[in-house]
C-alpha cells in the first residue's frame, strides 16, 4: 500500500512539474527578471545624474551672477583710475582681471560638467524608453540600406525597427559606420573570440560606456563635417615661403623696437616707423590670408569637436582594461611617444587660435603687431605635415570602441543571451534560439542543429512562423559573425557568410521584373557558394513564375545547395518539394510549423517540428471572413 502511494505521489509530482514547465517559460521568466533589473539600474543612474545636473545648473547660474559683478568692479576700478590717476586703482584692476579669468575658466568647467550630466540623463532616459517599448530613440541606419547586399536588405539589418536601430548607441559618424560594417561584413573568425571577451569586459563598465557616449554626443560632428576633416588630413602640405617665415619674426621685432624708441626718445620718427611696420605686418597677413583660409575646415566650431574627441581618447587611455583586444586598441592610440589625446588637444587649440582671426578688430591688432595668425598658420602646417596621417587611424579606433560599446550595451540589456562557442567543423547548434528583436514576453524559441552540408526544407501555412524562423537564424548568425551575443540558451557555431533571398522587388529604374531580380540573386548565391561554404536562407523562391515551373526550379535549386554543400534552410508552400529528401537523406531534412483549429480559431504555437506540415489555414480563414 505504502509503495503504491509513493508511486502515485511521484507520478502526480512529475505531472505537476511537466505542467509548470509547459505553462511557464523559464528562459523568458529569467529574461523578464533581468529586464526589470536593468530598468532599475537605468532609473537609478538617471536619478543620480539628474541630481548632479540640477546642482551644476544652480552653480552655473550663481557663477554667472558673480562674473557679472566682478566685471562691473573691473569697469569701476578702471574708471576710477582714469578719474583719479591713482596707481591703487590700476593695481586693483589687474587683480580683479586675474580673478575674472580664473572665474571664467571655472565657469566653463562647470558648464562642461553640466552638459555632460545632461547628456547622461538623456542616455538613461532613452534606455528606459527603449526597455519600456515606448520608442527606439536612436539612429536607425537607413543610410546603409542596400537592396543588393547579400543579406542586410532581406533581414532588415538597417532601417526603422531594424537590428541596427535596436543596437545603435553610437554618437559619432565613424562609430555609426563601424557598427554598420560589423553587421554588414563578417569579421575574421579568428577575431570573434577576442571580440567576445572585449564586449564582456565593456558590458560591466556601464559608467565608462555612458561617459564616452555622452562626451561623443557633445562633439556634434555630422557625416559631412567628418568627411571634411578626413579630407583635410590627407591634403598635401604647402609650407610658406622662407622669406615670409623670416619676415614674420623680423618685422614684429622692428615694430616693438620702434615703439620702445618712440617712448624713450619721444621722437615722432620712430612713431611713424612703428606705424609703417604695423601696416607692413598687415600687408603680409593679407597676402597669406587666402592660404590660411584653405586650412580652416568649413565646419562650425571644429575646434570644439576636436577637443571632445581628445577627451574621449583621454577616457579610453586612462581606463584600466584587461581584454587583449581592448589593450591592443589602447596601445594603438600612442604614436612616437605622443598619444591621441595630446594630438587632438593640440590640433583643437591650433584651430581655435586660427579661427579667432574671424574677429576683424582682433585680427587687425594681433596681426599688425605680432603677425599672430601667420605664426599659428605655420605651426598648424608643421603639425599637419608630421601628424595628420594619424587622424584617420585614431578615429577608426574611436569608432571601434563605440561599436563595441553598442554591442556591450546590447548584452547588458539582454543578459540571458549567450556568446556562442566557435567551432570549425561546420556545426551550427542553437538551443532555445529566438529572434533577439521580439520582446521576451512574445518570443518563441526553438532548438536547431546543422552539420556540414545539411539543408532544411521548411513547410507550414501562412502566418505559422516560417519567415520569422529564417530571420531568427540569419540575425543570430550575423550577431555571431560580429562577435556579439546571440538570442539562445546555448550556441555552438561555425561562423559562415550569410546569404539570403527573402525579399525581392521590381526595379523600375532598371526596367527589371520581380522574377528577374530573384533569378539574379540566386545567381549571386551560386557564385558565392563556388568560392566558399555559406549559410543560405531562401524564402518561397521563384514566386514570379507558374506553379510547375516554380516547383521544378525550387527542386533544382535545392539540389544545387546539396551539391555545393551549403548549410541553411528553404521555406516553401509546395509540399512536393519535400519529396526530394528521400534522394538526399544525409543532407536534406523536412521540418515544419503547424497550425491547429481550436474553438473555431486558428492557433499557432510557432514550435519547430520534424516532418512535413499537414494542416492548412488559408481556406479556413477565408471561410471565417466570409470571403468564400
Amino acid at each position: 500500500m505504502i509503495l503504491c502511494f509513493v508511486i502515485i505521489s511521484c507520478r502526480q509530482a512529475i505531472k505537476l512539474l511537466a505542467y509548470i514547465h509547459n505553462k511557464l517559460n523559464w528562459y523568458n521568466f529569467a529574461t523578464k527578471f533581468f529586464e526589470t533589473s536593468e530598468m532599475h539600474k537605468y532609473s537609478s543612474l538617471k536619478d543620480q545624474h539628474q541630481l548632479i545636473y540640477t546642482k551644476l545648473k544652480k552653480q552655473f547660474s550663481l557663477i554667472a551672477v558673480f562674473r557679472f559683478f566682478l566685471g562691473l568692479l573691473i569697469f569701476i576700478s578702471i574708471w576710477q583710475f582714469i578719474k583719479h590717476q591713482d596707481a591703487l586703482y590700476i593695481g586693483s584692476s589687474i587683480l580683479l582681471l586675474v580673478a575674472f579669468i580664473v572665474i571664467l575658466n571655472w565657469h566653463q568647467n562647470v558648464k562642461y560638467k553640466r552638459n555632460i550630466a545632461k547628456k547622461l540623463v538623456e542616455i538613461n532616459t532613452n534606455e528606459l524608453a527603449y526597455l519600456n517599448n515606448n520608442e527606439i530613440p536612436f539612429d536607425d541606419g537607413s543610410a546603409f540600406i542596400d537592396a543588393n547586399h547579400l543579406y542586410t536588405y532581406d533581414l532588415d539589418i538597417f532601417g526603422p525597427k531594424s537590428l541596427f536601430h535596436h543596437l545603435n548607441r553610437t554618437a559619432t559618424p565613424i562609430g555609426n559606420n563601424t557598427l554598420a560594417n560589423k553587421l554588414s561584413i563578417a569579421i575574421d573568425s579568428k577575431n570573434i573570440e577576442p571580440h567576445q571577451i572585449a564586449i564582456q569586459e565593456l558590458t560591466k563598465k556601464v559608467d565608462f560606456r555612458q561617459l564616452i557616449n555622452a562626451t561623443a554626443k557633445l562633439a556634434e560632428l555630422d557625416e559631412a563635417g567628418y568627411n571634411k576633416l578626413i579630407e583635410w588630413s590627407k591634403q598635401e602640405v604647402e609650407m610658406p615661403n622662407k622669406a615670409v617665415t623670416i619676415l614674420r619674426f623680423f618685422i614684429p621685432v622692428l615694430f616693438f623696437l620702434m615703439i620702445v624708441l618712440s617712448v624713450i626718445t619721444s621722437n615722432v620718427l620712430y612713431t611713424y616707423l612703428a606705424n609703417t611696420f604695423f601696416l607692413i605686418n598687415l600687408s603680409l597677413f593679407a597676402l597669406q590670408l587666402k592660404q590660411i583660409k584653405k586650412e580652416l575646415i568649413a565646419t562650425d566650431k571644429i575646434h570644439e569637436t576636436l577637443n571632445q574627441y581628445a577627451l574621449i581618447f583621454n577616457l579610453i587611455i586612462k581606463e584600466d582594461m584587461q581584454a587583449a583586444y581592448l589593450v591592443n586598441l589602447k596601445d594603438r592610440l600612442s604614436f612616437e611617444g605622443v598619444n591621441a589625446y595630446q594630438e587632438f588637444h593640440k590640433l583643437s587649440k591650433l584651430f581655435n587660435n586660427l579661427s579667432s582671426m574671424q574677429n576683424p578688430i582682433g585680427a587687425i591688432f594681433f596681426n599688425g603687431a605680432l603677425l599672430y595668425h601667420l605664426g599659428v598658420y605655420k605651426e598648424l602646417l608643421f603639425w599637419k605635415k608630421s601628424k595628420a596621417k594619424q587622424i584617420e587611424k585614431y578615429l577608426e579606433i574611436l569608432g571601434e570602441f563605440e561599436a563595441l560599446n553598442a554591442l556591450a550595451n546590447f548584452w547588458h540589456n539582454n543578459p540571458t543571451f549567450v556568446f556562442p562557442k566557435i567551432n570549425h567543423q561546420f556545426q551550427i547548434n542553437f538551443k532555445a534560439c529566438g529572434h533577439p528583436l521580439i520582446h521576451s514576453s512574445k518570443r518563441i524559441c526553438n532548438n536547431v542543429n546543422f552539420n556540414e552540408g545539411s539543408f532544411m526544407i521548411l513547410t507550414g501555412s501562412n502566418m505559422s512562423g516560417k519567415s520569422t524562423f529564417l530571420r531568427t537564424l540569419g540575425i543570430n548568425m550575423i550577431l555571431t559573425n560580429a562577435g556579439a551575443p546571440v538570442c539562445a540558451r546555448e550556441a555552438n557555431v561555425h561562423p559562415l557568410q550569410v546569404i539570403v533571398s527573402m525579399r525581392m522587388s521590381d526595379s523600375l529604374s532598371d526596367s527589371e521584373s520581380y522574377f528577374f531580380a530573384e533569378v539574379k540573386r540566386l545567381k549571386q548565391i551560386m557564385n558565392e557558394l563556388d568560392e566558399k561554404k555559406c549559410f543560405v536562407l531562401l524564402d518561397e523562391i521563384l514566386k514570379g513564375t507558374n506553379s510547375d515551373d516554380k516547383r521544378l526550379g525550387t527542386i533544382k535549386v535545392v539540389e544545387k545547395m546539396v551539391q555545393k554543400k551549403a548549410i541553411g534552410a528553404i521555406a516553401t508552400h509546395d509540399l512536393e518539394v519535400c519529396n526530394i529528401t528521400t534522394t538526399y537523406p544525409n543532407n536534406l531534412s523536412n521540418n515544419c510549423f503547424e497550425v491547429e483549429i481550436i474553438n473555431n480559431e486558428l492557433v499557432f504555437d510557432y514550435q519547430l517540428r520534424e516532418g512535413i506540415c499537414k494542416n492548412k489555414s488559408a481556406t479556413f480563414l477565408m471561410n471565417k471572413m466570409e470571403i468564400i
